[in-house]
């Protein structure tokens, strides 16, 4: 990499985000995949993005119309990072050991997050090695006090 795009990506990776925990259920198959790239997009209808790898197995379940649930992270949760951080395949028990609740939203509420969003996705968009997600948010609720948590990169040249 040159002296410009070592640059670059340091320019790059100094952009903010948080860590979230983004989880849906189809049928038998429920999963999950920890998610930095998130970002409200609108206020009027309440709508965020979502960039997701297209390859990840959870991508190919948000179709237009489909629900998912956006698990606000805590500051403190760090196990939660490590827990999902490499993603879980449709047929791997992603929430084992994890106090979850299940029926209020298309996806498991992990108990301890800060706040959960429940959204339908709006609108998908290609480019580059992630896929954009538009969601509008149906519902959402503070589930304890606390501060999101927030993640700076070193590099935004990978994650």
């Amino acid at each position: 990499m040159s002296a410009d795009a070592k640059q670059q990506a340091a320019a790059l990776g100094r952009i903010p985000s948080g860590l979230f925990v983004l989880t849906l259920q189809r049928g038998e198959a429920e999963t999950g995949m920890l998610a930095s790239w998130v970002q409200q997009c609108s206020f009027s209808p309440p709508a965020i993005s979502v960039a997701v790898k297209p390859a990840r197995d959870i991508a190919r379940l948000l179709t237009s119309g489909s629900d998912f649930t956006l698990n606000i992270l805590d500051d403190t949760q760090t196990d939660m990072i490590v827990h999902f951080g490499r993603g879980f395949d449709l047929n791997q028990p992603a929430f084992e050991e994890l106090s979850v609740t299940r029926g209020e939203s298309n996806g498991p509420i992990l108990q301890e997050a800060l706040a959960f969003l429940t959204c339908r996705v709006i609108g998908r968009h290609g480019g580059g090695d992630h896929d954009l997600f538009v969601a509008e948010v149906m519902d959402g609720r503070i589930l304890t006090e606390g501060h999101p948590m927030v993640h700076i990169r070193k590099s935004g040249a990978h994650y």
